[in-house]
């Protein structure tokens, strides 16, 4: 049979459709990129916040208009079936199944009762049995599950359950598979990577693991992301500055900077803290990249919150930064707190925010002309004008990229590394020639 995939929200998420893909693919299925003639669509769902909900809700209706077509079968995975399976059921009687994250381990036997498959054998998703969609030379390697942080305004503790460290052992052994294959740049995730390990190690672990990698042959780039401020180590921080093959660049969701509100979100820094490891990393790393998400209007946010925030974005000059306007989630602690923050008041803070970086973003790129890196080229325009690129300083679909004219005399493949010198800027984007 055929079947299409949709994979929505983060990229750990991402990893668990690309194991399903290696699952149905195992199994002899032909994977199909066209809904219009997959036999069988599956959707995995997002249900962090409420735009990742209507947008998978809405994505399962527009598929589930193909069992009109050729599709017989549509099935939902994913953290929104497990906050809502139940309703879900009741409002959307096209879809034929419903798989939660936490029944993951039971994946293969469902998919067989919905097929009427007799076969005997048990199978499971695999880390190893992974379909990469990330391109040729890129791909995501998770190395924990779940979240301990309990984050008033966060639902993940409540979907994907307690943090779960992966053995280190699986995690090497996976990624001497993946450069194996071929992939050179691996990017680290987990709901916060600088918890890696304390709870199988009694210790974090993330920079031991690290360089475990580093050491595998065929690996160019690594990239760690969601790296909390609080477990941001010296051994970390000095592993970065000084081992080659780790991108220089740190991704602290630092979400706020008032004290008050960092309290009521229960974050486990205090604004001097987040200040005093930003400029360590700085003070420490020439060149290094900081990335950082705020939230606008959590409840009790005031005024003079905002403005300490906004005051910090200015002196923090962050290389990239994203904004977030709180989302009341059900079940959160958050949601039960009083004050709260009036819909239009989060917007203008969000604007208010998101304008502000703009002009520091292009001012920090305008740094960069004339300076050369290392590049992997990804893709061409679509116009087919310019080659498409990324260095240490971008996090694939997060971040910008770097346009590069494309030069007769100096053509590249999809895949490549190069060099190239930084000759002019966009408000996010760079555009280089190669040299």
């Amino acid at each position: 049979m055929k079947i299409g995939f949709i994979s929505l929200g983060c990229s750990k998420n991402l990893v668990d459709t690309e194991m399903m893909i290696g699952l149905f693919k195992k199994h002899g299925f032909e994977i199909v990129n066209n809904p219009k003639v997959a036999e069988i669509i599956l959707i995995n769902t997002c249900g962090f916040i409420n735009s990742a909900k209507e947008e998978a809700i809405n994505t399962i209706l527009e598929m589930s208009e193909y069992k009109k077509q050729n599709c017989k079968y549509i099935i939902a995975t994913g953290c929104l079936v497990k906050r809502y399976k139940e309703e879900l059921k009741k409002e959307i009687p096209e879809v034929d199944l419903w798989i939660g994250c936490d029944d993951y381990d039971e994946f293969w036997e469902d998919i067989k009762k919905l097929l009427s498959n007799n076969d005997s054998k048990k199978d499971f998703l695999d880390y190893q049995n992974r379909n990469i969609t990330t391109g040729s030379k890129t791909a995501y390697l998770k190395i924990a599950e779940g979240c301990s942080n309990n984050c008033t305004y966060c639902a993940i503790p409540m979907i994907r359950g307690a943090y779960i460290s992966r053995p280190k052992e699986d995690i090497i052994k996976e990624a001497k598979e993946l450069a194996k294959n071929g992939f050179e740049e691996l990017i680290v995730i987990a709901q916060d990577t600088t918890k890696y390990g304390i709870d199988l190690y009694g210790k974090p672990m993330l920079a031991n693991l690290l360089e475990e990698i580093s050491k595998i042959q065929g690996v160019r780039w690594i990239r760690f992301l969601y790296a909390y401020p609080e477990t941001i180590t010296d051994d970390l921080i000095k592993l970065v500055k000084e081992n080659p093959k780790i991108c220089k660049y740190f991704d602290i969701p630092i979400q706020h900077i008032s004290n008050s509100v960092l309290k009521r979100m229960n974050r486990k820094s205090d604004g001097k803290s987040i200040k005093n490891v930003i400029k360590t990393i700085r003070d420490s790393i020439p060149d290094v990249i900081i990335r950082s998400t705020v939230m606008v209007g959590f409840p009790g946010e005031t005024n003079e919150d905002f403005e300490e925030l906004k005051e910090f974005v200015k002196e923090a000059k962050f290389d990239k930064l994203g904004a977030f306007k709180y989302s009341k989630e059900d079940g959160t602690p958050a949601s039960k707190i009083k004050n709260q923050v009036h819909p239009q008041t989060k917007k203008r803070r969000f604007r208010e925010i998101m304008e502000l970086q703009q002009e520091i973003s292009k001012n920090n790129l305008k740094d960069k002309i004339g300076k050369t890196y290392e590049v992997l080229v990804e893709a061409t325009s679509l116009d087919g004008k310019y080659y498409i690129a990324r260095s240490y300083m971008d996090v694939p679909d997060m971040d910008g990229v770097i346009f590069v004219l494309k030069d007769k005399a100096n053509l590249k493949n999809v895949g490549e590394f190069a060099m190239c010198k930084i000759t002019n800027v966009k408000e996010y984007d760079l555009i280089g020639k190669f040299i």
